[in-house]
């Protein structure tokens, strides 16, 4: 039976969002996030959210969780005191690496240092072969005179991983046995569990990554289900994972690394299902909160996804200058461009913007609770985007006079500026920043981002949507209802889902089913474990697909396998797709050149919900508006008088020319003169370009 009333949560760095949804509809709230205990924020939410509604904690029959906890761990370098075990001789790898630099000419690169400092590397004589044999016994003892040294050290979370530890978890496993032995409260994660495939620098850093923040979100989620609990929400509990699935608690308490894109995972999702009811097939999800910004591109209402990622990176779009991670995840970029993010000069004159944020505590100097530093909310109040009586659900008052002084020490005052200029000038920094960062990301996907829909959510991102709809020389924008905790409301659209990939190897030419067939009936047995604990007796499907290239390539595309069990002649049906998926990827193909196949992907999900498109409206032009007010134009400089219209009142088919500003409780639109705006009949807010452009809007 389908839950009747579930709440979505997402944890940011500066608000906590809620989403509540039941038979009477969609209630919302945002609070201030509680860095030093996250779960107090959870739990206020949801009692603000309740209270709206009528409910009761009781009432409520499923909830979903998403969190940037992991990511700030690692970010942050918060997590636990971390050992590694590995075979004896290869204890660098964490710092040779790929043995190269991501900016060779470089003279001063600035290369992070790994989660786990080498006097707590640990080496083992042991050795397994590619095939899975073993070729050297493990010397036991030699783990257990690790014990007294781990004690020593006060570790209290190790990571295990063996050269070819997936192709034979054995001696792994058997690490595991003789430390919880001695250590029993021991967190211990395999690399043959959490990222089984080749690759070794790959998947020492994906074990190390889990088992580095493994006791810190263990100890969170305990909290956070007792406090729930205590609050009288007695009702399954389940995580919103990087790739856009729903876990069950235990699951992400064993794999907490799978929840570092947690958040803006649930975004993507809920841009699909938008993509799907309005049959955009080409889309940039737009996610703006308080700390950061993400783009995703989605095709055929399906976020693109990677089995791979970095995290924590020196140089924002330079690849190799972060940690990599081998989990599942929808592939997104990430700039460090929110709402609280800081404002500075740089040291040759520039407006500088972020990446770092004043979150929640003390927060943007608006928020009158201590910080004096200028940010990009800072810049709206004082451009005039921002309705200060229904800022965050009206929970806040704003202080506009704060907002000017800061921007004044940061930005004015060295420029000798206005600070209405100074907060222009934050403003088209940031917008810029986004801009081309999403430039960057469609053209090495080779795509050309103007054909797309941007589809804004979270709470800064309908301020600047516009805007940078102009800079990349899109034309339609959509903004949802309740954009403002976007993410929180995708965590409800999402299936319990869980991916598990194996690398097993062969060639093409000398294709081996049954083997195939063996690694996929375990893999999908092993998913639908983890699924059935949180889905029981729901119907289930099974997507499978596999990792190939061509031999003497070095790295791979993944390929959709067929949902049958494999036979010999799978062999030309395999080279068919995979001619087809790579002939996508680089317009071109390899006239027979041998493949091989690297690794094997299932993933099981609940079924999700059919999606129904929206209607057509007839259009009827607006007249009037409740107020106006004076708001600073970023094209011409000049402070122009703009309608504002309060979205509540605005019904489906109603047509608004722009400049204008459509607020609500969580956000605002910011609608140039370059674009009408009209309500859908869903209640989406459409942003169109005008058929005459009024004026240069950009730089697409």
């Amino acid at each position: 039976m389908a839950a009747k009333y579930r709440v979505g949560v997402d944890v940011g760095g500066t608000f906590t969002d809620i989403a509540l949804e039941g038979p009477n509809g969609l209630t919302t709230a945002k609070c201030l996030t509680t860095p030093r205990a996250p779960e107090e924020g959870v739990v206020d939410g949801i009692a603000i959210a309740l209270e709206d509604a009528g409910l009761r904690a009781g009432d409520v029959d499923l909830l979903v969780h998403g969190t940037t906890l992991a990511t700030n761990a690692i970010i942050e370098r918060k997590g636990a005191v971390s050992a590694l075990v590995t075979t004896a001789g290869f204890r660098d790898i964490l710092e040779t690496g790929y043995e190269s630099r991501y900016d060779q000419y470089d003279l001063y690169l600035d290369k992070r240092p790994p989660l786990i400092p080498r006097r707590r590397r640990f080496g083992v004589p042991e050795r397994i072969s590619a095939a899975g044999k073993v070729l050297r016994d493990m010397d036991e003892d030699a783990v257990r005179a690790l014990v007294p040294v781990l004690e020593r050290q006060q570790v209290r979370s190790v990571a295990v991983g063996f050269l070819h530890g997936y192709a034979n978890p054995a001696h792994e496993q058997r690490v595991r046995e003789i430390l919880t032995e001695s250590l029993p409260d021991l967190d211990v994660t395999l690399s043959s569990e959490v990222c089984p495939e080749i690759r070794e620098y790959d998947r020492l850093s994906t074990a190390c990554a889990n088992a580095y923040v493994q006791p810190l979100m263990t100890r969170y989620l305990r909290r956070l289900e007792a406090v729930l609990r205590e609050r009288g929400l007695d009702c399954p509990i389940f995580l919103m994972s990087s790739g856009g699935g729903l876990m069950t608690l235990e699951t992400g308490a064993r794999f907490p690394i799978r929840l570092v894109e947690s958040g803006p995972a649930g975004g993507a999702v809920l841009a699909g299902r938008i993509a799907a009811e309005c049959a955009h097939e080409r889309v940039v999800a737009f996610d703006m909160g308080g700390t950061t910004a993400k783009i995703c591109l989605i095709d055929g209402f399906v976020p693109d996804t990677v089995q791979g990622f970095e995290v924590d990176r020196a140089a924002r779009l330079l690849r190799g200058s972060g940690l990599p991670l081998r989990i599942p995840a929808i592939e997104m970029i990430e700039i460090g461009a929110g709402g609280g993010s800081v404002a500075r000069v740089d040291e040759i004159g520039r407006i500088a913007v972020g990446p770092r944020s004043a979150g929640a505590d003390p927060g943007p100097a608006c928020y009158g609770r201590g910080g004096v530093e200028a940010t990009v909310t800072d810049a709206d109040l004082v451009l005039g985007r921002i309705d200060t009586d229904r800022f965050a659900g009206g929970t806040m008052a704003l202080e506009p006079e704060a907002a000017n002084l800061a921007l004044a020490r940061a930005v004015a005052g060295p420029l000798d500026l206005t600070a209405q200029t100074a907060a222009c000038g934050v403003s088209e920094v940031v917008d810029e920043r986004m801009a081309n960062a999403a430039r960057v990301h469609a053209i090495e996907r080779g795509r050309n981002i103007g054909d797309h829909t941007l589809i804004a959510f979270g709470g800064a991102a309908p301020l600047h949507a516009a805007r940078l709809a102009e800079k990349l020389g899109i034309d339609r924008v959509v903004v949802p209802t309740h954009a403002g905790v976007g993410s929180a409301i995708g965590f409800l659209r999402a299936p319990v889902a869980y991916e598990v990939v194996r690398s097993h190897y062969m060639r093409l030419k000398r294709f081996d089913c049954a083997g195939a067939n063996r690694v996929l009936a375990d893999l999908g047995e092993e998913a639908r474990g983890v699924v059935s604990v949180g889905a029981p007796g729901q119907p289930l499907c099974e997507r499978r697909s596999a990792h190939m290239r061509y031999a003497g390539q070095g790295h791979e595309i993944v390929v959709p396998l067929p949902g049958h069990r494999l036979t010999e002649e799978d062999a030309g049906t395999l080279r068919s797709a995979f001619d087809a998926e790579y002939r996508r990827v680089f317009a071109r193909t390899i006239p027979r050149a041998d493949i091989e196949i690297l690794s094997w992907l299932v993933t099981v999900s609940t079924e999700s919900e059919p999606t129904a498109r929206a209607a057509p409206v007839e259009h009827r032009l607006v007249d009037g508006a409740a107020s106006t007010r004076v708001v600073h134009d970023p094209v011409t400089g000049a402070e122009t008088p703009v309608p504002v219209h309060g979205r509540e009142g605005l019904a489906p088919g109603d047509r608004l020319p722009g400049p204008c500003l459509v607020v609500e409780d969580q956000t605002a639109t910011v609608v140039s003169a370059n674009f009408d705006v009209h309500v859908d009949a869903r209640g989406y807010l459409v942003l169109e370009r005008s058929a005459a452009p009024r004026r240069d809007g950009g730089t697409p």
